[in-house]
């Protein structure tokens, strides 16, 4: 399983390419055949997922029932944007232009690896979100996640 990690800037050219970080490079799966799926994240970003994982989301979202609302509008609005892309002999990414706009990227992308798949940012969205940040909501939400209050204290 790839673990994609790291912030990595890179500009886009006026066709929308931009070049795929080599250090997350190394980190694709030879399974996903330098195949990806690219869709609209949950904050103002894209989500880029190996093809090797995506299958892993598709099986998650096979299980979702269609027969309910609330599985229909998820699969819906989490499906409707998802593009399959693959690198060009460059290494680049084209990112379609509704993408680009979705997320207000234009002449740069941040590339953040989270886990599994990676995020890419416009560099204003991505400040914009940190500078709501507190260190302290940072850290409550840390210890949420993670698990034990006493997560990390000796």
């Amino acid at each position: 399983m790839p673990s994609f990690k790291g912030e990595f800037e890179h500009s886009v050219d006026n066709k929308g390419r931009v070049a795929f970080p080599a250090k997350l490079r190394k980190a694709v799966s030879p399974s996903a055949n330098e195949q990806f799926t690219i869709l609209r994240g949950m904050e103002p970003c894209l989500y880029l997922y190996p093809g090797d994982e995506w299958e892993k989301v598709e099986e998650k979202l096979s299980r979702i029932s269609s027969f309910s609302k609330r599985g229909r509008t998820v699969k819906r609005n989490f499906l409707r944007y998802a593009e399959d892309l693959t690198l060009d002999k460059q290494n680049r990414i084209p990112i379609p232009s509704h993408l680009k706009e979705f997320a207000g990227i234009d002449g740069t992308a941040i590339f953040l690896g989270n886990g599994e798949m990676i995020e890419i940012w416009s560099p204003e969205k991505l400040e914009e979100i940190d500078s709501n940040l507190s260190m302290d909501d940072y850290e409550d939400m840390f210890e949420q996640v993670m698990g034990d209050e006493d997560f990390g204290e000796d």
